[in-house]
């Protein structure tokens, strides 16, 4: 039985599904799709955004990596964390020994990424691989990169589903609770006729007023 919370988020939704955030979700999703066509170093670049963004602001994730860039592959540790520092990054020693710990896959995460034909069980070699990376940040990565199937549950969408009824806010995400969430949000997605990544940008809209990464 649907909650009417529920069938109120499914109207917001189908509003802004008739308004201006369509195209903007539209154009974000082909940035996704045109990075993962890009090399093996673009790809790499965005993982460690992702690593970055783990209990941390997107935003000012987006803002180290155009200021880093090239220095995710390049900048030995000391440097990283010094500039992780300057640019206010909560964690700096930590990031940085998971970002200079995942280069041993930056000239291959391409091939990695195009040899697994289920986005699952390319996230659970992410996760397994990949230091500071979990369920959260390997479905970000891969939304990211274009794929569509995953959900991303930070605090903003767990919010707002738990203020909708839909979901009882859990104390600690723990990955089977991670995978029932996100089979209701499959749900929602196939009742709104968007893939889950557009379901996640809609969502985050609704709950921050923004259309980020």
């Amino acid at each position: 039985m649907v909650s009417n919370n529920e069938e109120k988020l499914i109207k917001a939704i189908e509003e802004l599904k008739r308004s201006r955030v369509r195209t903007l979700v539209e154009k974000r999703i082909s940035e996704f799709k045109k990075l993962r066509k890009g090399t093996s170093r673009e790809i790499f670049k965005e993982l460690c955004f992702c690593i970055l963004c783990a209990n941390y602001s997107a935003e000012r994730s987006i803002k180290i990596q155009k200021e880093i860039d090239d220095g995710f592959l390049a900048f030995p540790s000391s440097q990283l964390i010094e500039k992780l520092k300057e640019m206010g990054h909560r964690f700096p020693k930590t990031r940085a020994s998971y970002i200079i710990s995942a280069r041993k896959h930056s000239d291959s995460i391409k091939s990695i990424v195009e040899s697994y034909k289920d986005p699952k069980e390319l996230r659970e070699w992410l996760i397994k691989n990949i230091r500071g990376i979990g369920l959260k940040e390997a479905s970000h990565f891969l939304r990211n990169i274009g794929y569509t199937e995953l959900a991303i549950l930070d605090f903003h969408i767990l919010d707002l589903l738990a203020r909708h009824g839909i979901i009882e806010k859990p104390k600690t995400l723990t990955k089977s609770r991670y995978l029932q969430i996100e089979d209701k949000l499959r749900e929602i997605s196939k009742r709104v006729g968007l893939n889950m990544a557009e379901l996640d940008l809609y969502l985050w809209y609704i709950e921050t007023g923004k259309i980020l990464k």
